[in-house]
């Protein structure tokens, strides 16, 4: 029997959402209902909402979240009813030929379930990243569920499934952050934190975190930074040189997806250094840079889906490391919040005085 609950929808592109009945089916083959505990609001909801991702309306909102099966389909085995689990978008196949070659992480067929969930008029819903998370039920492929610890906080480790663990694996997994490496990090919300987490979780020696609100420059020394730079008004290129000794950073992460700050980011490098695109940009964007410094300047230009991460290798790790105090998640909530309160939340990314509002069932 299908289950009606409450979601949150984008019926129109820029309209602000609505909380209205969703209609979960049972699962089928390889599928799961969560029950959904916590789901962080991430900019990438408010893409879907403002027509940035594609125009498959309506959209369900919401991806970064953790819960608890309620029931699986036929030939789940990995999870069952009562696991507690952090949601996420990049289900492996482990038949492509990324997954073949052993490189799971690039997967070229991800997973999500084959139902759609609905309105009660029967319209088809696209969930968020294949997942659709405001909501109190949802459905997804088996694979989108990653076990971790149930000691764990909901509202914390939740932020593995989109936001932080973006952050995170762009410095480690993607950056190939290491021990005595200097990093700079330009934009500081929760994705660009998590790089400033994950460059100090690898060792890099100097940390250099970049934005115009100093709030969150802030935020970004409890995170690990070592030195912090205001954009507005400053050469960013030359604050970074003279921080690391005229030369540049070995790594540096973009995590605002705009192409003056890439520009940034690619001559505050130094030479044969690597640049982090992880910050998501808009269709319309585009970017020109001289071949010649291209060439000239070595290294690697890189960018980051979901962190280069491997939900089954990263998220128990991750949340053992939460749960040792080694890596603080419960700071990246800045407010917990109602269903009914995500299209505030959005308005209130525009301010910057959140690093994360967090939906609590």
């Amino acid at each position: 029997m299908s289950q009606q609950v409450r979601g949150v929808v984008s019926r129109a592109k820029g309209a602000p959402v609505e909380v209205t009945t969703v209609v979960v089916p049972d699962p089928g083959p390889g599928e799961a209902v969560v029950r959904i505990q916590a789901c962080g609001v991430c900019h990438t909801d408010l893409h879907y909402r403002e027509g940035g991702i594609n125009d498959e309306y309506p959209f369900l909102l919401g991806h970064e979240a953790a819960g608890i099966v309620e029931t699986v389909g036929d030939g789940v085995t990995d999870v069952a009813p009562g696991d507690f689990v952090v949601l996420n978008w990049r289900a492996v196949c482990g038949d492509c030929r990324a997954c073949r070659k052993g490189r799971p992480w690039y997967c070229f067929n991800t997973h999500n379930a084959t139902q759609k969930m609905t309105l009660t008029d029967g319209t088809e819903l696209t969930p968020a990243l294949g997942i659709g998370a405001f909501v109190e039920k949802t459905l997804v492929h088996a694979g989108q569920c990653t076990k971790v610890d149930p000691a764990a906080r909901p509202a914390a480790v939740g932020l593995l499934g989109c936001g932080v663990m973006a952050g995170i694996g762009a410095a480690i997994n993607t950056g190939g952050v290491t021990r005595g490496d200097s990093v700079a990090v330009i934009g500081c919300g929760g994705v660009g934190d998590g790089a400033v987490v994950g460059a100090a979780l690898a060792g890099a020696t100097t940390i250099i975190a970049i934005d115009t609100d100093d709030r969150k420059l802030e935020w970004a020394r409890r995170f690990g930074a070592t030195h912090t730079i205001n954009a507005r008004g400053t050469d960013v290129v030359a604050a970074v040189q003279e921080l690391t000794g005229g030369h540049g950073a070995d790594v540096v992460v973009e995590a605002v997806g705009r192409p003056e700050t890439y520009k940034q980011a690619f001559y505050a490098r130094d030479l044969a250094g690597t640049v982090v695109l992880v910050g998501v940009p808009t269709p319309e964007m585009t970017i020109e840079l001289p071949l010649l410094d291209v060439f000239g300047r070595g290294g690697a230009l890189k960018s980051s889906w979901y962190g280069d991460c491997l939900p089954t290798r990263d998220f128990p790790m991750l949340t053992e490391l939460y749960l040792q105090g080694r890596v603080d998640l419960d700071a990246f909530v800045t407010e917990e919040i109602a269903l009914d309160d995500v299209e505030a939340a959005f308005d209130r990314m525009h301010t910057g005085g959140v690093l994360r509002s967090v939906v609590i069932f």
